[in-house]
């Protein structure tokens, strides 16, 4: 068997090399891995805008939706130019150089890599140590179904409509909702 062919994308003059294009990544569906490639692409500007700036774990599926995955929270050698990375310190005082996706090129790039879903941090690279984010993680679990997920989101979003905040749900990629607030970069990780 032939080994799969690599191909080139133009993403605003940039060039995305898309490693085995013609990998399913969706069976039930038969969507290859550049067909999510494109429909990230065409949503590009939603897409970027909710991940702009802030450091992610690329939580690859190199094998697909269904398949194992893992998360990378280091940035792969040789990164393409128009990908940006930024230094994150952790609390055991190790460190990593995480990507920033920033533009449509960057997100095609970590689609490429497997990534389905994106998991950015609740951060601004320029500023790693006051989350402009409150997220809160529901997921159903033994006695507690999505009907009590969603009860729950909506408390939240009253809660904090009477705190004047907005909040608003997302699903978390996996099998539960996040409910997202954004707040300002006054606080830090413990006070959040």
């Amino acid at each position: 068997m032939a080994a799969p062919k690599p191909m080139d994308l133009d993403v605003d003059g940039q060039t995305v090399s898309v490693s085995n294009p013609d990998k399913v990544f969706f069976p039930e569906a038969g969507i290859t891995k550049l067909d999510l490639i494109r429909y990230y692409l065409s949503v590009a500007d939603g897409a970027v805008r909710g991940v702009r700036d802030r450091p992610m774990a690329l939580k690859r599926f190199p094998n697909g939706a269904g398949s194992d995955f893992f998360f990378q929270k280091r940035a792969p050698a040789n990164l393409p130019p128009f990908v940006r990375t930024v230094e994150l310190s952790f609390p055991s005082g190790r460190t990593a150089d995480e990507v920033v996706v920033a533009n449509p090129a960057a997100l095609a790039w970590v689609v490429n890599l497997g990534c389905i879903d994106l998991n950015p941090h609740p951060v601004r690279a320029d500023d790693l140590e006051h989350p402009d984010e409150l997220r809160i993680d529901l997921d159903p679990g033994p006695g507690v179904g999505w009907t009590d997920v969603r009860a729950v989101a909506l408390v939240c979003r009253e809660l904090f409509d009477e705190l004047g905040y907005v909040a608003w749900p997302k699903t978390s990629g996996s099998r539960g909702m996040h409910v997202y607030v954004r707040i300002e970069r006054k606080w830090g990780f413990g006070e959040v």
